[in-house]
């Protein structure tokens, strides 16, 4: 597994930054499979302390062969907002967000991802997905051709004080076994939430890793 760095303009749905839209009322109970605590994600206490992750602050990663990973960085503050994870044919962007102890986001931010998406231009539709509800996206490509779209599945958990956001795009979004596979990454993903005070939906922060064993590659830059 590689670690590689990428500068990204624009996080085109930022779950920080959805906060104050115009909305009614929303389900803010927990939206995560009944069976997280053992399955994953995983928050740190849950994890196996002895398994060789990879530490990236706010969460860690269980390398595996033929992945590779980048920190997606904000290029004015340098601060590291995503990781992308690139796996059979796939990339899973993930990002953890400070959560309310005994509430969720995920219900929430479900329709506030999919109204942003449709003022893009994109269409969407809610599914239940192997983590309960998501959102399966087709989405405008910046700066490609006019009707240039790609696919993508957006996948929530809420854990303990913490929400985790995947992003999936590539074979993942149509092919069961890519699917499955890009899946149980997710499933493997620990979060690190801390004992720091935060405001909900304040990214949980991420850095370079600490150790991590590589097993080299390339892996392209992805903005999700």
């Amino acid at each position: 597994m590689d670690t590689e760095t990428a500068d990204v303009n624009d996080v085109e749905v930022d779950v920080e930054n959805l906060a104050d839209a115009e909305v009614e009322v929303f389900d803010d109970s927990k939206s995560a499979p009944a069976d997280r605590a053992d399955v994953g994600p995983l928050d740190e206490t849950e994890a196996n302390p002895v398994r060789p992750y990879v530490d990236l602050g706010g969460v860690k990663i269980l390398p595996r062969e033929g992945l590779h990973l980048r920190l997606e960085v904000e290029e004015g503050s340098k601060r590291v907002v995503a990781v992308g994870l690139d796996f059979a044919k796939s990339t899973l962007q993930i990002q953890p967000f400070a959560a309310p102890r005994t509430t969720g986001l995920w219900n929430e931010i479900r329709e506030q991802i999919s109204e942003q998406i449709r003022r893009q231009g994109g269409t969407t539709a809610e599914v239940d997905g192997p983590f309960g509800p998501e959102v399966r996206a087709e989405i405008p490509v910046m700066g490609g051709d006019s009707g240039t779209t790609r696919l993508a599945r957006f996948i929530g958990v809420d854990g303990p004080r913490w929400f985790l956001r995947g992003v999936i795009a590539g074979d993942a979004t149509v092919d069961p076994e890519a699917a499955e596979k890009i899946e149980e990454l997710f499933r493997s993903v620990v979060v690190v939430r801390g004992t720091t005070p935060m405001p909900p939906r304040d990214l949980i922060p991420l850095n370079m890793p600490k150790t991590g064993p590589a097993d080299g590659g390339s892996a392209a830059t992805t903005q999700v």
